[in-house]
């Protein structure tokens, strides 16, 4: 078990390294909007929260989704494992199921006052680029990981399955959330199955309609069917202001001030 456990950690680790790379190297040769906001000072308070969390969740929860699968998989608990259906047959099916409650998950982010306080940090950020990608509070990290866990247990999902659907969560969350160009063409035909970053950029608008939509995270079918989908924003991808319009007017926020941000300010604020 330790050394699944190892194993999983140490794979996950690699592969976010090396598309973090291959992202940043893609905004430097080819960036979508121009920058606007210091990156030394982005970058710092990004990558320190990613660090944080990555220590955080390490002593806390740490591979919790992965440990549950194999668990449920000893006692035969869960969908999958009632069922006995074939491996492979239930690893496709598990992480594209495994998808949709996190749409769900975003979309709840957003409708709870309480969760849209931890959340919101997220959206604070004036820029976007691959560092915005793992940019969340530790506490949201924490229930992210219990609420995926409870999921996995129900649906009986193959510790396989679950992670290789955290590897494509991370890898898409680094590339959706990048400034890097895309051909209009090219674009238009990866959105019916994924989310780019011209859609999901549209998500991180200051205007409030356009930040609750386009909640998908990886494959852009939930969005369509549940009738989130907003292809353009009302300013265009090159104008439109990125962020939270009460942090418009102030510098970036540091770190202190983000990890304390959901204590401050009213309830739904």
């Amino acid at each position: 078990m330790i050394n699944l456990l190892k194993s999983e950690g140490g794979i996950r680790l690699s592969l976010f390294l090396v598309v973090f790379i291959i992202m940043s190297i893609w905004e430097i040769m080819s960036p979508k909007r121009k920058r606007l906001v210091s990156k030394r000072q982005r970058w710092f308070t990004n990558l320190s929260i990613i660090f944080i969390n990555m220590v955080f969740v390490r002593f806390t929860l740490g591979a919790f989704a992965y440990t549950v699968a194999i668990f449920s998989q000893l006692k035969g608990w869960g969908l999958f494992n009632y069922l006995e259906t074939d491996l492979w047959i239930s690893v496709v099916i598990s992480i594209i199921i495994l998808d949709f409650p996190v749409y769900l998950q975003h979309i709840i982010v957003h409708a709870v006052p309480l969760f849209w306080r931890l959340h919101r940090i997220h959206h604070t950020d004036l820029e976007l680029d691959v560092s915005s990608g793992l940019r969340f509070h530790p506490l949201e990290i924490f229930l992210s990981l219990l609420y995926k866990s409870i999921i996995v247990i129900v649906l009986g999902a193959p510790a396989i399955a679950v992670l290789i659907f955290e590897v494509i969560l991370s890898a898409t969350s680094l590339f959706n959330h990048g400034n890097v160009a895309i051909p209009k063409s090219i674009d238009t035909l990866l959105r019916y199955i994924i989310v780019t970053p011209d859609m999901h950029r549209i998500y991180h608008s200051t205007i409030m309609d356009e930040i609750n939509s386009n909640f998908g995270f990886s494959v852009s079918w939930w969005d369509r069917i549940c009738g989130t989908y907003k292809k353009t924003s009302s300013l265009g991808q090159l104008k439109m202001e990125i962020g939270l319009k009460e942090f418009r007017n102030q510098n970036e926020l540091r770190l202190f001030d983000l990890f304390t941000l959901p204590f401050h300010g009213k309830m739904g604020q």
